[in-house]
């Protein structure tokens, strides 16, 4: 899998976790899929960062994020 998708992906199941995180708490029960799908996503950032020569710096994210979404957008 090529870094820059993984780390653009893991970026929004990061984003999409915080509502059921959110919903979780306020209903009062355990938000447990909600932990397991942001393991998922520092995995997917921890495999980005490590597995691309040199990492990324803040700065480059936004860069990335773009790059991906031209890449898929014809």
């Amino acid at each position: 899998m090529d870094t820059d998708l993984a780390l653009v992906i893991s970026i929004v199941i990061a984003a999409l976790t915080i509502p059921s995180i959110l919903s979780a708490v306020s209903d009062r029960r355990a938000p447990r899929a909600s932990a397991i799908t942001i393991l998922i996503a520092g995995g997917l950032i921890v495999f980005a960062i490590t597995a691309k020569p040199g990492g990324y710096s803040l700065e480059q994210v936004p860069d990335v994020v773009l790059n991906v979404v031209a890449r898929f957008i014809p």
